[in-house]
């Protein structure tokens, strides 16, 4: 099958490397030097491309049967819409802010299939949910998720797996969960608590908002939550700089040149949070779903502790970019044919694409431990 990847970062690189094993893969990107990565492979076709052009997308597709979206957030939703539009298939990693089901009658429309949030958190979360929902009878769904350095150094003791003005959305954006059935609106970054996380140690958790698209999906589950997780610390350093200015938008004076706050920010923690090649680093999720089967309580809780590859893979890269590549297997092998736009949760009451997609990231050693208790 001819796949185009639009986007070559960290993540897109991995999944285009991890498809070409089986596909015809094509990478297109703005930047010559990510693309320069993938050159080295030799399998891989590699076009500069300035992607925030949709109009050029129709022609741009015309000759590939399907596409994964992986560029940044803020551009996310026109990628993905410009995609549709194009009459193509596709699996979404760009996590972008804007509701992804708005696009659903133009997918009908258009006679194709569309799975977003194809990561991890977004994503394998999602996939979990869902699966077990068909299970059991749901009361609560809390996740905590978290990609960081081995190596601690201050001040931020932390690496952005992606763009930090990405990054930096998710501290600003209000924090949505479910509580007794409602959703509460709270600020990121709040409801901050210290917590034991295995293989790991001591970590702080906090609300971020990553619950998206099951907020519309499982209204009936009355209470839900995500929280990022952070080494202890962290949360202040970053509430500092918010409450400064450091991620205010709007430009101000300096020398008598207009810049936005935020640009500077971002152009700084670029290269605070870049990870450093063969950097060690690692992925933890923990997911913890209580309800009712067969009328006991039961708790079923989903780990997921991974590291750097010894080919120099990261993790968020490995857990975001394979758990992505499985979803695309999903549609090129026609295990999920539905036309439309699904969140994982509805392709994860699929118990056939469950297991392929858990059995395709076994393959390459990215594992969830599943546990039940009473």
């Amino acid at each position: 099958m001819k796949i185009a990847v639009l986007g070559a970062g960290m993540v897109g690189r991995t999944i285009a490397a991890d498809l070409a094993a089986v596909h015809e893969i094509t990478s297109f990107d703005k930047s010559e030097d990510n693309l320069a990565v993938l050159k080295k492979l030799g399998n891989i076709h590699c076009i500069p491309a300035d992607l925030t052009k949709y109009e050029s997308y129709y022609n741009l597709l015309k000759d590939f049967d399907m596409v994964v979206t992986a560029v940044p957030g803020f551009m996310g939703y026109k990628t993905l819409e410009a995609v549709i539009n194009a009459g193509k298939n596709v699996a979404d990693i760009s996590f972008f802010p804007e509701d992804a089901l708005a696009l659903d009658a133009l997918a009908k429309e258009k006679n194709v299939t569309v799975i977003t949030d194809c990561g991890v958190a977004p994503g394998m979360s999602n996939l979990i949910l869902g699966y077990e929902n068909e299970k059991i009878n749901i009361h609560s769904f809390e996740c905590m998720v978290g990609g960081l350095p081995k190596k601690r150094v201050k001040p931020f003791e932390y690496k952005a797996p992606f763009s930090p003005v990405d990054v930096i959305e998710e501290y600003t954006r209000p924090a949505r969960y479910v509580e007794n059935g409602y959703i509460v609106t709270k600020p990121a970054l709040s409801d901050a608590e210290l917590i034991e996380i295995e293989n790991v140690g001591t970590l702080e958790s906090f609300n971020t908002d990553g619950l998206r698209s099951i907020l519309h999906t499982m209204k009936h589950i009355p209470d839900m939550k995500e929280k990022t997780l952070r080494y202890p610390g962290h949360i202040n350093l970053i509430m500092a700089l918010q409450s400064a200015g450091f991620f205010n938008e709007e430009e101000i004076l300096v020398n008598e040149k207009s810049i936005s706050p935020l640009q500077v920010t971002s152009a700084i923690l670029f290269k605070e949070w870049k990870a450093q090649p063969g950097e060690a680093e690692f992925t933890v999720m923990k997911i913890i779903i209580k309800g009712i089967k067969e009328n006991k309580p039961v708790t079923t809780t989903y780990f997921l502790y991974d590291e750097m590859d010894a080919a120099g893979t990261s993790s968020m890269s490995r857990t975001t970019g394979f758990a992505c590549t499985a979803f695309v297997k999903l549609i090129s092998e026609k295990l999920f044919t539905k036309k439309g736009v699904f969140p994982p949760e509805l392709v994860g009451n699929d118990n056939a694409c469950f297991k392929s997609i858990m059995a395709h990231l076994k393959e390459r050693n990215v594992i969830y431990q599943k546990t039940i208790t009473g």
